[in-house]
């Protein structure tokens, strides 16, 4: 067996985005599998998956290390997420490998990705405190969000990083945000997990395809997740909000003229976002002794 350079690269960029800004894998690596290596949706959600169990440990480790994981939160999530992500990924057994049901696991997977990237374009007009304040335990609000988000993954891959993070955002708009993302990354290691389980029980994995995205991703991810704190990781993410939105059009069915009119929407919208978040950024004043 040998490495395809290329998936490895590629696995490379998109370990290092999510290490850096906490967007979903699924959400990227997904579309990049079906869009430029041409590989059948439900092969690539099952090996995304399986390779996203391996890579999210190492980045899970960091902020292990930096203490900015909220541990209830993390346990009333998976009691939602574990139990959908098996269904989810029974759900998408079931639908079978044929062409027509092909077809249909590329217009859901759109839709998910629509959908999370909607949520992450979003984000930056929730409000959100600078400073954290003590978080409630809405127990039943989160084992909700986990039902959604684990179905989803199980299904697409596609919500650990993006729909459930949102909605974490929604429930605890006060949450520091690195501690967003260390929970909702601790969090999805367990939702994997038990996606990965469907996948192996109910699902075909590709074990080439899986190894080359682990190669490439596990280095990348631990790289981007020490940067994170340093690098000013919310400037990209409505760029990369507006790629998966571009690709969930696109699987949808639109044709070229809507997909066309969708980038001249949505690339200007992200980056009138990068430059917002670019003034608000604090200046540094110098003082003299």
């Amino acid at each position: 067996m040998h490495l395809d350079l290329a998936l490895v690269v590629a696995s490379a960029i998109v370990g290092f985005a999510v290490g850096l800004t906490g967007v979903g894998g699924g959400a990227l690596m997904t579309p990049m599998l079906v869009l430029l290596f041409g590989i059948a949706p439900s092969t690539a959600i099952t090996s995304d998956l399986v390779a996203a169990l391996v890579m999210k440990p190492f980045g899970v480790s960091v902020h292990l290390h930096r203490r900015t994981i909220h541990w209830p939160i993390v346990a009333f999530l998976c009691i939602g997420s574990v139990p959908a992500a098996l269904v989810g990924a029974w759900t998408l057994h079931q639908m079978g490998t044929s062409l027509g049901a092909e077809h249909l696991v590329q217009r859901i997977l759109g839709v998910a990705l629509v959908l999370g990237a909607l949520a992450l374009l979003a984000r930056p007009f929730i409000p959100h405190a600078s400073a954290e304040e003590p978080l409630p335990l809405r127990r039943g609000a989160l084992i909700g969000v986990g039902l959604l988000g684990g179905f989803m993954v199980g299904l697409t891959s596609v919500g650990a990083g993006s729909l459930i993070v949102i909605c974490l955002l929604a429930l605890y708009p006060h949450m520091a945000n690195d501690r967003l993302v260390g929970t909702d990354l601790t969090q999805s290691l367990p939702l994997t997990a038990a996606a990965t389980l469907g996948t192996l029980l109910f699902g075909h994995v590709h074990v080439g395809v899986t190894l080359d995205i682990i190669v490439g991703s596990v280095p990348a991810v631990i790289l981007g997740a020490r940067l994170s704190s340093r690098a000013a990781s919310r400037h990209l993410r409505p760029i990369i909000a507006a790629l998966v939105l571009l690709s969930g059009v696109k699987y949808v069915g639109a044709p070229l003229s809507i997909l066309g009119v969708c980038a001249l929407v949505v690339v200007p919208a992200s980056l009138g976002l990068v430059i917002r978040s670019l003034k608000k950024q604090p200046r540094v004043v110098a003082t003299t002794p």
